[in-house]
Parts: C-alpha cells; sequence; structure tokens
C-alpha cells in the first residue's frame, strides 16, 4: 500500500524521536518507537523501555486502549513475529484490531526477516513499507550490526588539536577540548551499550567512564578495558566500583589466573579471547566476545593503540571527532598509531555526515565508507 507521504513521514519521524530515546538502554534488543493514530490524532505513543521490553508496540497499545481499533501504527522496525520471553508484537498489533501498520524497516533477525510483515498482511492488516527507511537503519544500525556480523557498531571518539595530538610530549591532556565538547562527549556515553578503553588510558587517567550529564547518571554504559596482561589494578576506579557499574576486561585466554581471581573478587568480569600476532587480545575476537554478550553499540574513548589496531583491523564504523582551536606539534602525541598503510589506497576512508559547533570547538561525525 502506498505511503500518504507528508502524513506518514511525519509520523514515522516521530516514532524514530520515540526510538532514539531508548539507545544505549534496550541491548541485546534494538530500540524501536510506535505511534498509533487514528482519525488523525495520535491516540498512544511507546518506545523500547531498559533492557528490551516492553516493546515499543506493546507501550503504545497500552496507553492507546480501546482507541488503537482501526487505527494506523507507524513503527520503525517490523514488528517481531516470535514468542520469547513476551507474545509477538504482531499479533499484538491485529489482536487490537488496527486498521494499517506503516514500517520503516525490517528486521534481520531470523525468527522475523519478513514474517511479521507477512503476519500482519495474512490477517487482512493493511502494511506500508519503507517510509524513513535510511533513518531506521542508521538508528539502529548497532542491533543490525549484531545480528549480521557478530559484532558491535564501533564509534570511535577523539578530542584533539587542529593536528591530531592527543597530549604533550609529557602525556599532559587535561584538558584539550572545552566544557560543551566534554559535555557532549557524555551524551555519548548515555547512547552507547558500552565504552571501552585500552589498558594504557586505564593506567594513565584511572577513569570512571560514566556519564556524568545532569539527569542521565543512570544512563552510564558498561566500562570495558582491553588488557591483554590484566594490569588492571583491583584499586583502580574501574574495578573498585565494578559492583555498582558492571565493569569488563577483555584479555588475552591464556591470562595470568592470580589476576584474573584478584579483579573478580572486586566484581570485574573477565572476557578471555585469543591473541592477535602483537601479543595483545585480538580486536575482531574482542568485538566479537562483546556481541556474543548482546553488546550492539560501543564507544571507544583511548588510546591511541587501541584505535589504531581497531583501524587496522577495519572495525571502525564511525567517528566523532572533537577538535580544539590548538596545536601541538609533531613531538604530542598522536591520536592514532601506525596501522600499516603504506599507499594512498590503503587509507581508511570516512564520510562526513555532521559539522557543529561545540562551545570553542569543533564537532566532527563521520561515517566509514
Amino acid at each position: 500500500m502506498a505511503a500518504d507521504t507528508d502524513t506518514d513521514l511525519r509520523h514515522m519521524r516521530a516514532a524514530l524521536s520515540l526510538a532514539a530515546r531508548g539507545l544505549g538502554r534496550t541491548w541485546p534488543n534494538p530500540s524501536v518507537g510506535c505511534v498509533l493514530v487514528r482519525d488523525g490524532a495520535v491516540v498512544g505513543r511507546g518506545w523500547t523501555q531498559p533492557g528490551g521490553r516492553p516493546h515499543a508496540e506493546t507501550e503504545a497499545l497500552a496507553r492507546a486502549g480501546a482507541l488503537a481499533k482501526g487505527a494506523t501504527a507507524y513503527v520503525t522496525l517490523e514488528p517481531c513475529n516470535h514468542y520469547g520471553k513476551t507474545p509477538p508484537c504482531s499479533l499484538a498489533l491485529i489482536g487490537a484490531e488496527v486498521a494499517r501498520v506503516v514500517v520503516a524497516c525490517q528486521d534481520p533477525d531470523p525468527r522475523v526477516a519478513g514474517g511479521g510483515l507477512a503476519r500482519l498482511r495474512d490477517a487482512g492488516v493493511a502494511v506500508t513499507f519503507g517510509v524513513c527507511e535510511a533513518e531506521a537503519l542508521a538508528l539502529n544500525e548497532g542491533f543490525f550490526n549484531r545480528i549480521q556480523h557478530a559484532r558491535p557498531l564501533v564509534t570511535l571518539k577523539l578530542a584533539t588539536t587542529l593536528d591530531g595530538r592527543i597530549a604533550t610530549r609529557t602525556g599532559h591532556s587535561q584538558w584539550i577540548t572545552g566544557p560543551t565538547a566534554r559535555a557532549w562527549g557524555h551524551r555519548l556515553r548515555a547512547t552507547n551499550d558500552a565504552i571501552m578503553v585500552g589498558i594504557g588510558t586505564a593506567l594513565a587517567d584511572d577513569p570512571e567512564l560514566t556519564c556524568r550529564l545532569p539527569g542521565l547518571e543512570e544512563r552510564s554504559p558498561v566500562r570495558i578495558v582491553l588488557d591483554g596482561s590484566l594490569r588492571l589494578s583491583p584499586d583502580s576506579r574501574l574495578a573498585a566500583t565494578a559492583r555498582i557499574l558492571p565493569t569488563w576486561v577483555v584479555t588475552r585466554d591464556d591470562h595470568d589466573p592470580a589476576k584474573a581471581a584478584a579483579l573478580t573478587a572486586q566484581g570485574v568480569e573477565i572476557l578471555p579471547v585469543p591473541a592477535d600476532p602483537t601479543g595483545r587480545p585480538d580486536p575482531a575476537a574482542a568485538l566479537a566476545a562483546l556481541a556474543g554478550r548482546g553488546v550492539t553499540r560501543l564507544l571507544v574513548e583511548g588510546g591511541a593503540t587501541l584505535a589504531g589496531a581497531l583501524m587496522g583491523a577495519g572495525l571502525v564504523d564511525r567517528l566523532e571527532w572533537f577538535r580544539a582551536a590548538s596545536l601541538i606539534g609533531g613531538d604530542g602525541l598522536s591520536a592514532v598509531t601506525g596501522f600499516g598503510v603504506d599507499r594512498l589506497d590503503g587509507m581508511a576512508r570516512f564520510e562526513r555526515t555532521a559539522v557543529r559547533v561545540a562551545g570553542s570547538d569543533l564537532a566532527e561525525s563521520y561515517r566509514r565508507l
């Protein structure tokens, strides 16, 4: 059934805005939005709740009640079609007697994958597909990556000078960018399932890796350290608060059991993976392990060695680059270590998707080509 362009676009964009509220909180499930419209009025709205349940459609139907009958449902992802901890949303929509369902994109999960749309059509519900599809695919790219490629969406966040330096030659780095850029960085934390740093950054900064924006403190992501030799101290801030906020250490599968025991005693979870040729945890294996735990969106904040390893393996999907209007020079520490580029055709290439002013700094967003 063809889309009523203006009306369908307006309501689907509202559903996408609702879906975005759940980013960083719904994993391992996607973040979905649903808007129910009857006789031109919105009668129900819903979005996926923390932990992935209840689903968006269930929330919207509950708010609409009897007004859902004869309504049009705008859903950012194909309604699920399988029984899990809850019944299928496709059946819930049919049971509520909605007249039409407008869907942005298909769910690649093999348990759904077109089945939800087919069940709706078989029940006599009019279905429109593909409204705001590109936006919906981008919003849930992390979920799609986990299902289709067994790894999360990886966003590398960098805060550098104009010449790409993250610290002086002595290691001094606080603060290169200003308070607005730092606040935006914390907002990124709030919309990702997990945040990862390398052991060098963990040792140098002893970070907390929490979201400290007022009102969003509870949206701090899982903290992850890539630490091949288990050098993270049990007394570090990350380990000492592991029982309050989940903290995982990805290490080699031949790690020292005594060091692992000291960390697990603090509540840290150890995720062993094979080593790469450098002796560090293999980055692809690390991402696969995180996907196996349900992580769909991973924010990488440092340091240069971890950034270089992920770049070299082709595992960075997006860049969030904050640039200060300053220079350090060639003896400063680079944001990304070398990853073996000999010719220009071997460069990691990205397209710029946004440029914004962040106080006295510049915030640029990129997507890998």
